[in-house]
């Protein structure tokens, strides 16, 4: 199977609600907090309807128009679309979302992505919400230079997340 990272395109936006519902599928359910597949799909079903694909084809087009100000890849399995890293420049730089389907993890991909975004993002604060049962998550973006901060919020009343950031420094490797 050859995976490829590329820019996102307008025409990517039908393959990418579907993505994110099948992510947040994989990762998200935990019975203690109360978050099962219902709830998720409440939630992050819209993602993958007509008025969600729309909405991801505006914010691709937004990223193809200013490419210092958003940015978006896809991870490609032929026509698939297995892995997403997005990111926006405002006061700061946000990371997210960021996703890797369960069966192409532990490939380097999230690690290659996170490459390509640093190089984006330039020198500066990088910041990002992470949940805080996705230990995995948490290690990645550890391994990648990012800590916690102490700050916290529950997503829609119920997903505990932690805000991590990260400081990229001018004319370093960003690996």
């Amino acid at each position: 199977m050859t995976l490829v990272i590329d820019a996102a395109r307008p025409d990517d936006s039908a393959r990418l609600g579907p993505l994110l519902l099948r992510a947040w599928l994989q990762t998200y359910p935990n019975p203690e907090v109360g978050i099962d597949e219902e709830w998720i799909r409440e939630r992050r079903g819209s993602s993958a309807t007509e008025e969600g694909i729309a909405r991801w084809r505006e914010f691709i087009e937004a990223a193809n128009k200013s490419p210092d100000s958003l940015f978006c890849r896809v991870v490609r399995s032929g026509a698939e679309i297995v892995g997403v890293l997005c990111g926006r420049r405002g006061d700061g730089v946000s990371l997210g979302p960021m996703h890797v389907l369960s069966h192409v993890q532990g490939q380097g991909l999230g690690s290659r992505m996170m490459t390509d975004f640093f190089t984006w993002a330039g020198a500066g604060t990088v910041s990002l919400w992470v949940t805080e049962y996705n230990e995995s998550a948490v290690r990645f973006y550890q391994r990648h230079g990012f800590t916690t901060t102490g700050e916290r919020e529950l997503w829609q009343g119920r997903l505990p997340n932690l805000r991590m950031t990260r400081e990229v420094e001018a004319g370093i490797d960003h690996t």
